[in-house]
């Protein structure tokens, strides 16, 4: 068993402005149909798993997979920790709930 990754530490809310800013980057790391397969392993998973866990989900080359999940790093809705030689990610469900909240607006 391997230790739980730190959680980030508290920030400061974000200004509508860098909302906007953030939601843009999660939509665009949300926009290929394999990283949000990738979120919904993470969830399903308990919200982590090694890369090597998350890989052998997918049909894809091992730099494919490495770039969705760096893509999905860049617009901060995984982060990992470095255990040797193997990658764990966690899921951050905190960041994708900007989607929600953003849906929020559309709601009757």
């Amino acid at each position: 068993a391997t230790a739980p990754i730190e959680p980030s530490a508290p920030t400061e809310p974000l200004t509508p402005a860098e909302k906007l800013v953030a939601l843009d980057e999660v939509v665009n790391a949300l926009a290929h149909p394999a990283r949000r397969q990738i979120l919904l392993t993470l969830h399903f998973r308990g919200g982590t798993a090694t890369a090597g866990e998350l890989a052998a989900r997918f049909e894809h080359a091992w730099p494919t997979t490495t770039r969705h999940l760096r893509v999905l790093e860049e617009g901060k809705l995984l982060r990992h920790e470095k255990v040797g030689r193997t990658r764990r990610y966690q899921l951050d469900r905190e960041r994708l709930a900007l989607v929600s909240e953003w849906l929020g607006w559309f709601e009757k």
